[in-house]
């Protein structure tokens, strides 16, 4: 095999990066990159029997057979969990190349979640052709409508049996996967041949192995837009501050994205950083300090904040026994919190111009952007090609550029967040200009 030439170097490297004081990194956490670290041209393997293989999924496409004959095999599809862009967009493309490219005729459509399957809340099953998901695709939400909280694995089982359904797609995020697992182990302890598969649906992007998830950026994207306008807000008034509250229980990938896409962010604020906000180093001193810079520059006083919804939560006091139906921590209102530490502070001080916009549940009903449609288009393709060649218990995943077949009992047992040890986190303060040690613990 052909191997990488080496790049030319015009002499050693031998001064200290001064990235290590600008980023207020120390040197065993700081993730340099060494000339021995290589990218692999081909990052699929072949895994042949006898030959020890590395950690590896199977590759997502179509199939040379199917395991389940089109002409008799009828589908399901549900949405669970919260709403995010592009959820319609994924209905339409199973429908889609079900109908059109492997010739199944019956799919239905299982309303509100996993409640659709169990008799007692007497929800309608829903015919879904061609003809009536065509256009869907221009729509927010789903045609599906969607809910939150565990049902009976059993019970849907059942509904599963009545109906004849062999296929069923579950599009949703960790519960919705949790749950679709729960219900693949109810299958195979019924020894039926029911197919499930699990579509990543979370805005956050938290669902592990799957570098992006469906809607993220469609998300992320019109949050940008509102902090250009909470920019223009703030910079509108003297010592004019205004707080984004965005997207991210557990994970800050949308709000620090957004910071990095409109670097006019000053502060962000995400789960997996605890922050202080009183003391010399908590946020309002350097708030403040922010503040004397620039007026000291000669330049406009004035600071945008970006915080996600499950930021700052131990500073409120969240114990994390209040859930909601998922089992989801009902998490208290950081914005709020934030609004009035930052006035009280500056009450006797400069007294600050304040704002707090919360934009989260216009951006998560919008139809998905041009990039994150054809993301779902994808990942719906993959998801068809491989519940009809009998693959099951598993979800389409999106690793090293290509989709890929992974199992959900490996997709549970964790979520993917920030690395506040990592490069991406780094780029994220030095694009805004915040402190490093405003989350230190030992403050």
């Amino acid at each position: 095999m052909k191997k990488t030439s080496p790049v030319k170097q015009l002499g050693a490297a031998s001064i200290p990066s001064p990235l290590l004081s600008s980023s207020n990194s120390k040197s065993e956490e700081f993730q340099f990159v060494s000339d021995e670290d290589c990218i692999l041209h081909n990052v699929s393997v072949c895994s042949t029997s006898g030959e020890q293989s590395p950690f590896s999924f199977e590759k997502a496409g179509p199939r040379s057979h199917s395991y389940f004959d089109s002409s008799k095999v009828r589908a399901g599809i549900v949405t669970c969990g919260g709403l995010c862009p592009g959820i319609n967009n994924v209905i339409r493309t199973i429908v889609m190349q079900l109908y059109h490219n492997y010739g199944v005729q019956r799919i239905h459509g299982f309303c509100y979640g996993f409640q659709g399957f169990i008799p007692s809340y007497q929800h309608e099953i829903t015919d879904l052709t061609p003809e009536n998901v065509r256009n869907i695709h221009n729509l927010g939400g789903s045609i599906l409508s969607s809910s939150r909280g565990p049902q009976n694995p059993a019970e849907i089982v059942d509904c599963l049996e009545r109906n004849n359904i062999r296929i069923l797609f579950c599009i949703g995020g960790d519960g919705t996967l949790h749950g679709a697992h729960a219900i693949a182990k109810e299958v195979q302890q019924r020894n039926l041949k029911i197919s499930i598969i699990g579509i990543p649906k979370t805005i956050d992007n938290d669902i592990p192995y799957c570098v992006k998830t469906f809607g993220f950026e469609t998300a992320f994207s019109k949050a940008v837009e509102a902090v250009q306008a909470a920019h223009s807000e703030a910079y509108g008034y003297n010592y004019g501050v205004v707080i984004i509250k965005l997207m991210g229980r557990n994970s800050g990938f949308i709000a620090a994205n957004t910071s990095l896409a409109c670097p006019d962010v000053n502060f962000v604020l995400i789960p997996e950083v605890p922050f202080t906000i009183d003391g010399e180093k908590g946020l309002l001193r350097s708030l403040e300090r922010g503040f004397e810079t620039k007026k000291e520059q000669g330049k406009h006083p004035h600071s945008v904040i970006v915080v996600a919804e499950g930021a700052g939560q131990d500073l409120l006091g969240n114990d994390g026994e209040d859930r909601d139906a998922s089992g989801n921590v009902r998490f208290k209102d950081i914005g709020l919190y934030l609004k009035d530490e930052i006035e009280k502070y500056f009450a006797d001080r400069s007294p600050v111009n304040l704002k707090l916009i919360e934009p989260s549940y216009l951006i998560r009903s919008l139809p998905a952007n041009p990039h994150d449609a054809i993301f779902c288009y994808y990942l719906a393709d993959n998801a068809v090609h491989a519940a009809m060649s009998g693959k099951t218990d598993m979800m389409i995943g999106y690793w090293n550029g290509h989709f890929t077949h992974v199992p959900l009992d490996v997709v549970i047992q964790e979520k993917k967040r920030i690395n506040p040890d990592g490069e991406f986190w780094r780029q994220v303060l030095f694009s805004t200009g915040q402190p490093g040690d405003m989350y230190s613990p030992q403050i």
